[in-house]
């Protein structure tokens, strides 16, 4: 049987937001998904930034998005570096591309999801994680 994905700690992770990622942060919350899209070109981009990489329009939205993808790249940590994340093993920190975000690449989790079924190419749809101290945090589980 294989072991199953975890969610890091939450003791290892603290919300740091400014006006360009808040959005982000309350979509979340409400439990939806969104990556910022320049309001001039229309593309896409991950993380957000003040000036689209582009056209350097400083015009945003953010569009609610389907929550589903793919998994660009991953890795398997077996072994806790700090006591906090012994609880949290086995973690899969992932790279997804995301259907309805083009040159959108999100960096996250993916969380329980058999770890042997995890794959470059597998498809993946958004969880909200609720933690303890109340921030919300997307990560993926294998759709």
């Amino acid at each position: 049987m294989s072991a199953i994905a975890k969610s890091p700690a939450d003791d290892l992770f603290s919300l740091a937001q400014d006006r360009w990622t808040k959005p982000y942060w309350d979509a979340a919350r409400e439990h939806r998904l969104t990556v910022p899209r320049c309001a001039a070109c229309g593309r896409f981009r991950m993380p957000p930034t003040p000036f689209c990489p582009h056209c350097r329009s400083q015009a945003i939205d953010w569009p609610t998005l389907s929550g589903r993808g793919t998994i660009f790249s991953y890795t398997i940590v077996t072994r806790a570096i700090v006591p906090a994340m012994e609880g949290c093993i086995p973690y899969v920190p992932a790279l997804i591309d995301l259907d309805d975000a083009p040159g959108a690449r999100l960096t996250t989790s993916i969380v329980d999801a058999p770890v042997d079924a995890v794959r470059i190419d597998a498809p993946v749809k958004a969880v909200f994680v609720e933690r303890g101290d109340g921030v919300v945090v997307p990560r993926f589980t294998l759709a």
